[in-house]
């Protein structure tokens, strides 16, 4: 069975935007917030899931995140709020 790639965004707590790569985010958001995900991410929490893209296989996963960090700011977070708006958080 192949497993299923996804592109993901998280917020840090000191505001920037923060773009990875998993075949399972619920896991990966966890290991960021254990402090065992990217060194980026370990001093700049809390963390906040603001967007996720499904892709097809691993090369696809890792161009599309690499398309994702040559946006500007405004466009990542234009890319988010869509995100958003089509996935409500029920809080």
């Amino acid at each position: 069975m192949e497993k299923t790639w996804w592109v993901y965004i998280l917020r840090c707590g000191d505001g920037t935007l923060y773009t990875g790569v998993t075949t399972d985010v619920a896991a990966r958001l966890e290991a960021h917030r254990s402090g065992n995900g990217a060194k980026y991410t370990r001093s700049r929490g809390p963390l906040e899931l603001v967007y996720t893209e499904k892709c097809e296989d691993k090369v696809s996963a890792f161009r599309r995140e690499y398309a994702i960090k040559q946006l500007k700011r405004s466009e990542k977070e234009a890319l988010c709020e869509q995100w958003n708006e089509k996935n409500p958080r029920s809080e």
